[in-house]
């Protein structure tokens, strides 16, 4: 009896040192003190001493400590092991040591319950391994937790974190007998994870159908996903749902209104969200940069730059990505150089190669392809395989063809099975005349079971995503549209209109080369668009590649012939058609 005292004393004085420690100095001498009054092996001790540790960032300590070599392991029960577990699963750098207590746990014979497995699917998400997920999967299922709540939420969050998995989750989610929002955000944020974005905002739709009430997390996603898509009026409605629905507007959720505004084309507004906003953080001023930059405004990019500096706020590395993209985008070739130097100098950060691709990429668009070169050659860490991409299509648009063929065998050589590669040498062969070549390169791309990414185009109409590709006809209004290209080329060529004939990588006549070119997917997206809206209003396109020289300069002809603005994004930036002039200034 007074054994039992004595030791219940000592727990509660151990507990008690425990729940006041607040840095580590203190929590080793709490350990000795565990190890003095004989409770190395008490588990009610331990399992506080492993979430101490947790709180203070100390897991790995604490892990030593407890699953040190001499340490008497029998008496750990499944509190302890769901305390490492757990603190293992919200690092940033250990989440596979979670899966690795886990099976500690269940080769010593601890009983796993249901509050294990939401924190090790956790850790499988984190690792993104799919096939060790589907394994705890059946141990969920083996062990009786299949129909808890937070177990399936967390299954759909493992799945759509693992690549592949998507379609698993959407199994596990549909299998639910009810589901809560926590379920609905993490399906809807799988989706725009994978790139799904429609179905995204499909499932969305059926969220608000079955009564189910969003919360910030979803509409965090659900913006990704307007964003992904382009789908401006979309993203103007979730807007006004989330002020309608009284969603708390958290950080997270206003940097992502910023960011989907700056990405689908109306960067003003975004501005405006970003000057009422109280709380900014690096990733507002970065988002509201990042966009500028994208509609070829480096020059405001510039300004909101010092205007951060002013303000005092600590400068990252990825701030300095979207303002050196500013200034290639916007031909600032001397403040990008600038930038550049002031951001080893001044500011301590050690450029990465996405800076030195920014550099690169400014040189080529402004035509200095030797310069971009020579600073490739002196960069001291090895350029990757999109710094070589840069150059070779500098070479091609700036005629440097045979320097540009060389460096794409080269890239051929280290990225043998990346598509991309043999499409550039392809386009390089056809600028050059050397169809020979340029037949024997695709027929290497078909022996390896190799495609070109298709050229796509998609519009947002009446709450609808429609999408073309080039030469398609699956649309209902396909003759129609046909029609109104036919029209849209008579008019064109009367207002002075030459096809950019030499964008047809194909050893075929003239008048098929013109044809080609009228099937280009934005041309089709324009004419939909001219068809099914009102006169004068504005068109809005996405293009998933960046857009032509044939197709760009169409496109400043039909913004004056239809006196409409036309908003085209591509991979690389936004281009406002207006009158006849783009506001990239023909430089993108």
């Amino acid at each position: 009896m007074k054994l039992t005292i004595k030791t219940r004393e000592a727990e509660q004085s151990c507990l008690a040192l425990l729940q006041l420690c607040d840095v580590v100095p203190k929590l080793t001498q709490i350990q000795a003190h565990i190890v003095k009054l004989g409770l190395r092996s008490n588990p009610l001790v331990l399992t506080k001493f492993a979430a101490t540790a947790s709180d203070l960032k100390a897991v790995d300590y604490a892990s030593s400590v407890l699953f040190s070599p001499d340490s008497d392991t029998h008496l750990y029960d499944t509190f302890l092991f769901n305390t490492i577990i757990r603190a293992y699963s919200q690092t940033s750098h250990a989440k596979r040591k979670a899966l690795r207590f886990y099976r500690v746990m269940v080769k010593g014979g601890v009983l796993p319950n249901k509050f294990t497995y939401p924190f090790v699917l956790k850790g499988c998400a984190g690792v993104g391994d799919l096939r060790l997920g589907k394994s705890v999967h059946g141990s969920v299922v083996k062990y009786g937790f299949g129909d808890d709540v937070h177990v399936r939420n967390t299954l759909v969050h493992m799945y759509c974190c693992c690549g592949g998995g998507v379609v698993s989750a959407r199994k596990v989610f549909d299998e639910m007998q009810s589901s809560d929002s926590v379920a609905w955000s993490a399906m809807i944020g799988g989706y725009v994870r994978v790139g799904w974005s429609s179905d995204a905002v499909e499932m969305f739709r059926e969220m608000q159908m079955r009564g189910v009430r969003p919360d910030e997390v979803t509409m965090v996603s659900v913006l990704s996903a307007c964003t992904d898509l382009g789908a401006l009026e979309l993203g103007k409605w979730v807007e006004s749902y989330i002020e309608k629905a009284g969603i708390q507007k958290s950080v997270e959720l206003c940097n992502a209104l910023i960011d989907m505004f700056a990405k689908c084309g109306n960067v003003d507004k975004a501005l405006k969200l970003f000057r009422r906003m109280s709380g900014r953080t690096i990733v507002s001023w970065t988002s509201v940069i990042d966009g500028l930059a994208m509609h070829g405004r480096g020059e405001e990019a510039v300004c909101l730059f010092e205007e951060m500096i002013g303000d005092g706020v600590e400068l990252d590395d990825v701030v300095f990505i979207g303002l050196l993209s500013a200034c290639s985008h916007s031909g600032l070739v001397d403040e990008g150089k600038s930038y550049f130097s002031m951001m080893v100098e001044r500011f301590g950060c050690v450029p990465k190669i996405e800076h030195y691709g920014c550099m690169v990429d400014m040189l080529c668009r402004a035509g200095h392809v030797k310069e971009a070169l020579e600073f490739v050659r002196k960069m001291p860490i090895k350029p990757n395989p999109i710094v070589l991409r840069t150059l070779i299509s500098a070479c091609r648009a700036h005629g440097e063809l045979k320097l540009g063929e060389s460096i794409t065998k080269e890239l051929i050589r280290a990225e043998p099975m990346r598509e991309s590669n043999y499409v550039l040498l392809s386009n390089i062969y056809a600028k050059m005349n050397h169809w020979e070549k340029k037949t024997k390169t695709r027929e290497a791309m078909d022996k390896k079971g190799m495609k070109k990414i298709p050229g796509s185009t998609m519009i947002e109409l009446d709450n609808e995503i429609y999408e073309f590709v080039a030469g398609d006809k699956s649309h209902k209004q396909s003759k129609e549209i046909y029609k109104m290209v036919d029209e849209m080329g008579r008019k064109m060529k009367r207002a002075g209109y030459v096809p950019t004939t030499s964008e047809v990588l194909l050893d075929i006549d003239e008048e098929d080369k013109e044809d080609a070119l009228n099937r280009h997917s934005e041309k089709l997206a324009i004419a939909f668009a001219l068809l099914n809206t009102p006169p004068g209003t504005p068109i809005r396109i996405v293009k998933n590649l960046r857009v032509c020289d044939d197709c760009h300069s169409a496109t400043k002809f039909i913004s004056k012939i239809y006196n409409r603005e036309i908003v085209v994004r591509d991979r690389n930036r936004f281009h406002h058609f207006k009158d006849g002039l783009c506001t990239c200034r023909d430089f993108w």
